[in-house]
């Protein structure tokens, strides 16, 4: 007896130093039914399988079984088991198979909140993840489409990733697998009884580090290629060849940027016996040479997706029905439908070989997969058709092509972050669905879903509506240009023209401006995104990330930060005598940069703020330095220049990244530059570091503009050292500094030196301008024949005089910010009637300053 137990010692002690050593599997404790394994000192897998065949091939959810090594401690006490990371202890009760809160118990170590879990208990403080569909909604109420008339009960969103509670439990035991094939396909798991495959998270409040420890084992976020940044055009209409033409060149005379062209269904035929809501033959009436057509739409430097509803399988009446039925092995002639089946690998590849690689030979960049399928497989009964679509076509593309994959589809459930761009569906257009998307935007970060699509100004009209509300249009727009992606779409229907040109010249310039700006701050947006391939972080996020023990990060669930630097709080009402009012706030630890009225506010606060149509609530952190575009056509161009602009405050670093655009070896090839700056005294320092990294296509030799807001003029501005000129916008407050044809291997200092006692103009000054003159242009079409008096005149002017005499700036703005505390006053000099002085002091929101 004595020899046995001697022996059991030896081959327990043998089993504990090869768990240890095994470091790709970080396998901490086996036996015959159960296995724990350390996917990092925060995550654990654990497995319960009662035939002992541990399941080692990927799933659906976790693609990733390979981890680096991770340090524990396995322990023996009695009939449990310990193992203890840096993070948490796990006792587990030896030969008591099935995981219950008899047998099992997890703690926190060094965490906050601490936590002690047991299976059955509820994770009552979820932050939620996302939804698979707007469709049907009303903001977060269902009210149904059509006939159906909704339950009007709220959105069923689904748990995330992420709890105040401090832990998560993934039960990943009825997830379908990979086999092990080259394009590796999905397959049941082999147990007879039901098992356990759970995997617990254990991260207090380190919401950051949580999501990167999902994408450990379920894999990273595809970073989008840069052209997805840029504005998609999207339209349910039967466009033909010509107007998608015409529309274009509107684009180019008005001079706003495009990228993506969205071509909806009707591209293929519709009509009976020739297509329906599934099709695959282009509509040669209205396309008459698609080839043709999709060729001068690159020739624009366009990319193009088509829309798909795959559900209706291959009809006879389809151009290449006869290749797919002989890749089928069926006989043509017997003129069978093709039915869709999503789990068939062999149906799967005649459709994207005979049917979808033709046309992307063609031109077509990326599909947009719209959903009508059901819901599951007509095989796999538990594989969801969306998600095993969106990984079908994505992986296609990874394996066929040079350029990078993206795929404009449906939410599948938890996997699904792995293949980017999401479509939320048919939105109501009213202010209720406005409201309610940047929670539901900032929230899908949860499941690392963080590049939702949605059609900016709505889908549908609400009942009872007919026309479209142009301010909501523009809020929506404004918020689009500050979401992950910016994509117009709505029905068929005249009423929903979103066409930029087809409003009013007050609308059209605020959507131009709105569209420009976006592709102005691309290069920021593009930085965040490589921010989200590496550490999983979305670029719109929930304010819980950043500050996750502040009851206010919680509690403003409509504002969000976009990206490391910028903060939005979304206008989601409309406008009060010309303005419209937001409560906004602003955490603590630094100062914000109201970017749209030029106000520095303090952090640690909550305000209120007051914005015109043109003006949107984006706050800046102060001092940072950020990379922006000037104006380009669009974002497939690796060396257009670059615009370092430099907020108000002390100081700020940033990590620009750039890499080809749109090739697959973003992974490895890429790089980056360093920028700074630092304000001390009278002095402001900027530094453009060498850039570091390669890539193809990389160039050379870029030029370089500094734009330093909320600046008074410089007494001097030197280069590395030598002295440079400068330009100087009164009107804007802004001070630029060229270097033209700078080598992207050398690093560069700038250095703008100003005098003494300058006035503050970070109070709020550039919006007063232009609150100013808008309103006194305004006060023209009121009276022409107005003479504005002198303080008036000099008022309406004074941005536009600092421009022509920086050397007067001090004396400018001191009397321009006499005259606007007296301005009531001055507008009674002007001998304006009572009506005419509340519009003018309403126009520029006087009365609450």
């Amino acid at each position: 007896m004595r020899k046995l137990w001697i022996l059991w010692l030896v081959l327990c002690m043998s089993f504990h130093l090869w768990a240890q050593e095994n470091t790709s599997q970080n396998i901490a404790y086996q036996d015959g039914t159960v296995r724990f394994t350390l996917v990092n000192e925060g995550v654990v897998r654990m497995e319960w399988q009662p035939t002992g065949r541990f399941v080692d091939n990927p799933s659906l959810l976790a693609v990733d079984r390979e981890y680096d090594k991770v340090d524990f401690q396995l322990t023996e006490s009695g009939d449990w088991i310990e193992i203890s990371t840096s993070k948490m202890e796990l006792k587990y009760r030896k030969g008591s198979g099935r995981f219950s809160s008899d047998n099992l118990i997890i703690s926190s170590k060094g965490l906050e909140p601490s936590f002690r879990w047991r299976p059955g208990d509820v994770n009552t403080g979820n932050l939620k993840g996302t939804f698979r569909t707007l469709d049907g909604y009303d903001g977060e109420i269902f009210v149904g489409n059509g006939h159906d008339h909704g339950d009007h009960l709220p959105m069923p969103i689904e748990d995330g990733l992420l709890s105040t509670d401090g832990w998560t439990l993934i039960d990943d035991s009825e997830g379908l697998l990979f086999d092990n094939s080259e394009w590796a396909w999905v397959t049941e798991r082999n147990s007879e009884e039901p098992c356990q495959d759970w995997y617990f998270m254990a991260y207090g409040h380190d919401y950051k580090e949580a999501l990167q420890s999902f994408t450990v084992f379920a894999g990273k976020v595809p970073l989008p290629p840069r052209y997805a940044f840029g504005y998609w055009w999207s339209r349910y209409w039967n466009y033909s060849d010509d107007e998608f033409r015409d529309l274009v060149t509107k684009f180019e005379t008005y001079n706003i940027p495009l990228d993506v062209l969205v071509v909806d269904m009707d591209w293929h035929y519709v009509a009976p016996g020739k297509g329906g809501w599934t099709g695959y033959t282009w509509n040669r009436s209205l396309f008459p040479e698609p080839a043709s057509f999709l060729q001068y739409l690159k020739n624009k430097g366009l990319q193009v997706t088509l829309n798909l509803h795959p559900a209706g399988g291959i009809e006879p009446y389809e151009e290449r029905y006869k290749e797919m039925a002989e890749w089928m092995g069926m006989n043509p002639q017997d003129k069978d439908c093709i039915a869709y089946s999503g789990s068939d690998k062999r149906f799967m590849s005649g459709w994207l070989n005979t049917i979808l690689h033709p046309m992307e030979k063609d031109g077509v960049d990326f599909w947009w997969l719209d959903w009508q399928q059901d819901v599951f497989d007509s095989r796999l009964k538990k594989l969801n058709n969306t998600w095993w679509l969106n990984y079908v076509l994505f992986s296609d593309m990874e394996r066929n092509r040079t350029t990078r994959p993206l795929l404009y589809h449906r939410w599948g459930g938890l996997g699904n972050h792995r293949y980017q761009i999401g479509f939320s569906g048919d939105s109501y257009s009213t202010w209720k669905s406005l409201e309610f998307l940047p929670y539901f935007n900032s929230t899908a970060s949860n499941v690392l879903y963080g590049y939702w699509s949605h059609d900016l100004g709505g889908h549908q009209f609400a009942k009872g509506v007919s026309q479209l509300d142009k301010e909501l249009f523009v809020r929506w727009m404004q918020f689009g240009a500050f979401s992950p992606i910016m994509r117009t779409h709505s029905m068929k229907n005249a009423a929903m023209n979103k066409e930029p040109w087809a409003f009013d010249q007050t609308y059209l310039e605020v959507l131009r401006n709105t569209i420009q700006q976006r592709y102005h701050i691309a290069p920021y947006v593009y930085t965040m995104a490589r921010k989200t391939y590496d550490e999983a972080i979305s670029i719109c996020r929930p304010m819980y990330y950043d500050y996750p023990e502040t009851d206010e990060a919680y509690q403003f669930k409509n504002q969000y930060m976009f990206g490391d630097e910028m903060l939005v709080a979304p206008i989601t009402s409309p406008m009060k005598e010309g303005f419209a009012s937001v409560k906004v706030w602003l955490p603590e630890g630094n100062d914000w940069y109201e970017w749209s009225t030029g106000t520095l506010l303090k952090g640690g606060q909550v305000v209120e703020r007051a914005f015109s149509l043109d003006e949107y609530p984006v706050y800046v952190k102060a001092g940072s330095i950020l990379p922006f575009y000037g104006d380009v056509k669009n974002l497939s161009q690796n060396d257009e220049p670059l615009r370092f602009t430099v907020f108000p405050g002390d100081s700020g670093t940033f990590s620009f990244y750039e890499d080809n655009g749109n090739d697959q070896m973003y992974r490895e090839q890429y790089a980056r530059t360093q920028l700074s700056s630092h304000r001390k005294g009278n002095i402001l320092t900027i530094s453009i570091g060498k850039r570091s990294g390669n890539y193809k296509g990389m160039p050379k030799k870029r030029t370089y503009h500094i734009d330093v807001l909320g600046s008074a003029p410089a007494s001097k501005v030197t280069v590395n050292g030598k002295v440079v000129d400068y330009t100087y916008s009164g009107t804007e407050l802004k001070l630029s500094v060229m270097l033209p044809e700078c080598a992207c291997e050398d690093s560069y200092t700038v250095q703008v030196i100003y005098d003494d006692n300058l006035p503050d103009v970070n109070d709020g000054l550039y919006g007063k301008f232009k609150r100013m003159k808008k309103s006194f242009l305004a006060m023209r079409y009121r009276n022409a024949n107005i003479d504005y008096i002198e303080e008036l005149g000099n008022m309406e002017s004074t941005g536009r005089t600092i421009t022509y005499h920086p050397d007067l700036f001090i004396d400018l703005i001191r009397q321009y910010q006499l005259h606007y505390a007296e301005l009531p006053a001055l507008l009674e000099k002007q001998r304006l009637n009572e009506k005419d002085i509340q519009w003018f002091l309403q126009s520029v929101y006087w009365k609450h300053e």
